[in-house]
């Protein structure tokens, strides 16, 4: 495959993961991904890496992490994993132990990469369902920020640290938005992008300045409602991943629907004799 950036990253997230041969929401989280990796494997095969940004698992018991394990392990590409509301992080490192720890034992990180320094928080808080943020990941965060020099920063996590306009979602984003924000407003010249997962659409925009994205999870979707003040309505439009393209001038995030099974055809040559072909009939 003919490389066309600089860097190629794959980033999905949401497996919400349960023990082998369970439905989620009547849904077959196991089966997504599966078809996930396959396509990755087939056509991303030269990614310099994948990342998962949090709530790998529903409930975060073992035969969950158990199940994620054996399916990730089909997956031919570096892999980072990032922890969600929805994980264990005990049950993370007994599982997945060769993932990366700050000194403090969170799912912390920093890669360096010809695009810049790729930046993994932990945002997983047992007992809360609302992204957590304390004084010592604060802390990490300010120190890696302070050591990256005039480094371009990238920054992955699970929740956002903003309201997204949908009630249900905003009441269980980052807890210490102000404290975050205190953390990165010095650095935000140098902060390119910040990758999110937990809210199950796809996003896109700007905060503080720095572009932002996210997209949908692998078995359920939040549905788009921006009236709804009880409850969360979810909704299964399809899963996707994106194929995120790093070069000096440019970032391009491509969003890959990979289960969809609609007709493919060429648009120069219409498979039907309607509209599409009226002025070369002409």
């Amino acid at each position: 495959m003919a490389r066309i950036t600089d860097v190629k990253l794959i980033h999905f997230t949401d497996t919400h993961f349960v023990p082998e041969g369970k439905t989620l929401y009547g849904g077959n989280p196991q089966g997504n991904l599966i078809r996930c990796i396959a396509d990755i494997n087939h056509h991303h095969s030269d990614a310099e890496l994948c990342v998962l940004t949090g709530d790998l698992t529903h409930w975060g018991e073992p035969e969950a992490f158990e199940n994620l394990k054996q399916c990730l392990n089909k997956l031919k590409l570096p892999l980072k994993l990032l922890l969600g509301n929805h994980d264990s992080r005990d049950e993370f490192i007994r599982w997945f132990p060769d993932q990366a720890l700050d000194d403090n034992g969170f799912v912390q990180s920093v890669l360096d990469y010809a695009a810049g320094r790729f930046l993994f928080l932990d945002t997983h808080e047992p007992g809360h369902h609302d992204g957590w943020y304390c004084d010592r990941r604060l802390a990490w965060l300010e120190r890696q920020l302070a050591q990256s020099g005039d480094c371009s920063i990238y920054l992955f996590m699970h929740p956002p640290p903003f309201d997204v306009g949908i009630p249900a979602l905003d009441r269980i984003s980052l807890t210490q938005k102000k404290e975050f924000k205190s953390v990165i407003d010095p650095h935000t010249a140098k902060i390119k992008h910040l990758f999110l997962g937990h809210i199950h659409r796809p996003l896109a925009g700007h905060w503080l300045g720095i572009s932002l994205s996210s997209l949908r999870a692998m078995n359920h979707q939040v549905w788009l409602n921006f009236e709804a003040t009880q409850g969360l309505e979810g909704s299964f439009e399809p899963p996707a991943y994106a194929v995120v393209l790093f070069e000096d001038d440019r970032l391009i995030i491509h969003t890959h629907d990979f289960m969809d099974a609609s007709e493919k055809f060429d648009l120069h040559n219409s498979p039907v004799n309607d509209w599409a072909v009226r002025k070369h009939s002409s």
